[in-house]
């Protein structure tokens, strides 16, 4: 796995030192721009409008436009300057309940693993953590920018997720002011909601567009016709209640359907179970009849009166 980053992670006098691994990965397809007639590869040339020259990446600063069409230039030197003199290191702030944080705050997704002399340490944290009910959350500089981050602990190792500050969150502007919501249409989306409860298993859930255009791509590859099937579009639903009323009978059906499937799979288990048991209590000799019975007894008892 890449490292992408080397550090530590510190709170107290605790430093432990880590490797920074992508978490996650795009699933999605990078084209080239193709000249139509010959098919090569369109090259990009960067080019000053007002000079009319190609111009190198040597020759590149970075400007802040202030003001319409006026920038003010920063050059590396100046950019170094404001870098955190801790810049390695992921500082602990606080610990706090993952509930309280909402998913709009996150960016991406890490891996930290411990380097071959820490993993004590590191295994002290996620265990310490996790017998907490806690997530950290902390302050790292990656790529010369200042990132808040949330700790956690995720498959028995640590996983940090990159955070927006607030003021990079927008608010909605939305007035509710002539938005009058009846009990009857509260009850039914409700009920609704909880037809579509489900465990969350991630396995079920497929990118359509993504396998579509693999089958796209191989067939054009072989020179192969495909043929996409196009999506089945619904009735259009005008009144609220109607389209609440139809959605709940479809979603009972589906309901009816899971618990059948549930009934039978937990009939299956049971049916299971019940055969390891008797399986066991063979091997253990439990269910077999003893050797000495009552019959026996009573033979003795009944020479014991005719003498």
């Amino acid at each position: 796995m890449h490292t992408l980053w080397k550090g530590s992670i510190s709170f107290g006098l605790i430093n432990v030192p880590v490797k920074m691994h992508a978490a996650t990965e795009s699933q999605e397809f990078q084209f080239n721009y193709l000249h139509k007639d010959c098919h090569h590869r369109i090259r990009s040339i960067r080019k000053c409008p007002t000079c009319d020259l190609e111009v190198d990446t040597a020759d590149l600063v970075k400007g802040y436009e202030y003001e319409k069409d006026r920038y003010v230039v920063l050059d590396d030197g100046d950019l170094a300057s404001l870098e955190q003199p801790m810049s390695r290191s992921i500082d602990i702030l606080d610990f706090i309940e993952l509930k309280e944080i909402d998913p709009i705050y996150y960016q991406k997704s890490y891996y930290l693993s411990p380097e071959e002399t820490a993993q004590k340490a590191y295994r002290l944290l996620c265990r310490a953590m996790e017998d907490s009910g806690k997530v950290a959350l902390a302050r790292v500089t990656m790529r010369s920018k200042q990132h808040l981050a949330c700790l956690r602990v995720f498959e028995e190792g640590l996983v940090m997720e990159t955070m927006h500050y607030p003021k990079e969150i927008r608010h909605m502007d939305v007035a509710w002011d002539r938005v009058v919501l009846t009990d009857t249409e509260l009850a039914m989306a409700r009920q609704l909601i909880d037809n579509l409860v489900r465990p969350f298993e991630p396995e079920k859930y497929r990118d359509e567009y993504r396998e579509q255009l693999v089958q796209l791509i191989e067939s054009k590859v072989t020179g192969e016709t495909h043929k996409v099937e196009s999506p089945v579009k619904g009735s259009k639903v005008v009144d609220l209640m109607e389209a609440l009323r139809t959605s709940i009978a479809m979603t009972e059906k589906e309901k009816g359907k899971l618990k059948v499937k549930d009934s039978a799979v937990r009939a299956k288990g049971k049916e299971m179970d019940r055969k390891k048991e008797k399986g066991k209590d063979e091997e253990e000799g439990i269910g077999e009849k003893p050797k000495s019975s009552l019959t026996p007894r009573k033979r003795t008892t009944t020479r014991a009166k005719e003498a």
